[in-house]
């Protein structure tokens, strides 16, 4: 089979149906329960400094281009990144159980992304360059490898200058442990969370984030170091999934963005520490459709760049733009939470509602954060179920991204749809109402059964344009659209948070059914992911704790 026949037949087995699930274990193993954090035994440990809480940076201006100093490159810096991006935000603690929250949310809290920095000489974090893994318990850097400045040079001169590179990669067996097969799809749900988690910090800083599509897989596991095999011994292994620059300007070209093959495989030349901890003492079951779907979609690193015209600006999004809000960035950033139960009455104001869908929409120009991170064109639209937004009548409706998308979204969905958008919707947002009424009973029901889909205020279903993506860019494209689906929920966490609410990912739901809810037949066009959103019902049960023991 082709890589794209591959990818088309994971994705048909690891479908849920009404009476048949995608195939797991079916139980919790409690006993090979991965570690969810890995260390590197005999690679230095540099703590970073926790940064002072109450910084005054609003919420509001991660969003707004400029409105930020870039901060200089510097270990505090580098620090309140990874703080807001990956780090712990909260330990909680019921019946003698201990288990950590952290700013990049995951999957049944198993957190399979592994994050990484390749950083030049910095004072106080070594003075040489090197290759970096964080440690999110530690709120550390791990020095994985020493770097010649001439290599350092020689691997960043395409890109501005104080540029560094951050990588993602994933541990597909922490989400197998409980999920099975339809791990490799939680998996890229998490990047694509984690990259907006990323993006928003470096926002913070006034910094800049571009994913780097022109570097392959191979290349960015010789950087990493997960080739290498004796770092493994009876280890579980990471697969890498994503390079991006982090810069303080925007380029003045972004398709120059590169890294040379000479110098990376330098970078994989040079003294390398440490060993990777073992995550369970034994593997249960071992899926190997995750491990050949994971082969199909191997970024080979072809770069594209998609025409980013034609979307609207950010008044006509919004009506005006925003420059104010409810809470400061920190706040946002370190208190989302995933909520686990709605209350099944809280309602928002149809303006909220809007401000949220607007936040999904990248602009003219500088495309809104985090749509400046990737180089394509919106490949997911959402079909909503609206049930508690005031001034708004509940029912089916549809969010479609990019208007281009908009008359072959019409032909594909069910013929006999409104299409209407609603009185009060700002005029660049392009919102139609499908089919009016109580569809909360129904949001539920093709959500694998779960009353948090039709408690909140709204929910919905991530529809991706599919099968022409994998046809345009590839096979590998099936893991860029997961994260893509990733970003949106990122951003749905942050605003959730901003409107004084809640949020959660739902990853459980019956794909076929979610289809025909909205019509859909052609197998062109899958659900990748669920979203609920609205007034959250908090376990009084549960003791919180500060997430960093020296944290005042």
């Amino acid at each position: 089979m082709s890589a794209e026949e591959i990818v088309v037949a994971y994705h048909e087995r690891t479908k849920h149906h009404f009476h048949r699930f995608a195939a797991s274990l079916g139980y919790m193993d409690w006993a090979t329960q991965p570690d969810p954090f890995r260390r590197y035994d005999g690679a230095a440990l540099v703590r970073l400094p926790l940064p002072e809480s109450g910084r005054e940076l609003a919420y509001w201006q991660l969003y707004v281009d400029q409105s930020v100093k870039p901060a200089p490159l510097a270990i505090d810096s580098i620090s309140i990144l990874f703080r807001y991006a990956l780090s712990l935000t909260a330990w909680k603690s019921a019946q003698g159980t201990r288990w950590s929250l952290r700013a990049n949310p995951s999957s049944g809290n198993l957190h399979p992304t592994e994050g990484y920095a390749v950083l030049p000489a910095i004072d106080g974090l070594h003075e040489s360059p090197g290759v970096y893994h964080y440690a999110p318990r530690e709120h550390g850097l791990e020095r994985r490898a020493e770097v010649a400045p001439a290599v350092w040079t020689a691997l960043t001169r395409s890109l501005p200058e104080s540029s560094f590179l951050v990588g993602l990669t994933s541990v597909f067996w922490r989400e197998a442990w409980k999920y099975g097969e339809r791990a490799f799809r939680y998996c890229q749900h998490d990047v694509g969370h984690a990259l907006g988690a990323l993006r928003f910090a470096a926002a913070a800083l006034g910094w800049k984030l571009r994913l780097l599509d022109r570097t392959s897989d191979s290349a960015a596991s010789r950087l990493l170091g997960l080739d290498r095999d004796a770092d493994y011994p009876g280890a579980e292994r990471e697969h890498p999934e994503l390079l991006a620059v982090v810069m303080p300007r925007a380029p003045a070209d972004p398709q120059e963005l590169s890294l040379p093959e000479v110098a990376v495989r330098e970078v994989a030349a040079a003294q390398w520490y440490g060993t990777a901890n073992v995550l369970s003492p034994d593997h249960t079951v071992e899926w190997p459709v995750i491990d050949e779907v994971a082969r199909a979609t191997s970024n080979p690193g072809t770069a594209f760049e998609e025409d980013s015209s034609g979307y609207p600006s950010e008044g006509e999004l919004f009506e005006s733009p925003v420059r104010s809000g409810s809470f400061v960035a920190e706040r946002v950033i370190l208190g989302r939470r995933s909520a686990v139960s709605m209350d099944g009455s809280t309602a928002i104001s149809a303006v909220t509602f809007f401000r949220m869908l607007g936040r999904l929409v990248p602009t003219r120009g500088e495309r809104q954060i985090p749509w400046d991170a990737i180089p394509w064109r919106p490949r997911i639209h959402l079909g909503l179920f609206v049930h508690r937004v005031n001034g708004l009548a509940p029912g089916l409706y549809a969010l479609v991204r990019d208007a281009a998308k908009l008359d072959e979204l019409r032909a594909i969905m069910g013929p006999d749809f409104l299409w209407q958008r609603p009185a009060s919707c700002p005029r660049g947002l392009s919102l139609y109402l499908l089919k009016e009424g109580d569809c909360r009973a129904l949001a539920a029901s093709v959500s694998c059964g779960q009353d948090i889909a039709g408690d909140g205020a709204f929910s919905l279903g991530m529809i991706a344009d599919y099968l022409d993506s994998l046809l345009a860019h590839g096979a590998a494209f099936y893991r860029n659209l997961f994260w893509e689906a990733g970003l949106v929920g990122q951003v749905l966490y942050l605003e959730a948070e901003e409107a004084g609410i809640r949020s959660t990912g739902i990853g459980c739901y019956f794909d076929d059914p979610v289809h025909e809810v909205f019509g859909i037949k052609s197998r062109d066009w899958q659900s990748l992911y669920h979203f609920t959103v609205g007034g959250p019902v908090e376990d009084v049960r549960l003791t919180t704790l500060p997430p960093y023991a020296w944290q005042p």
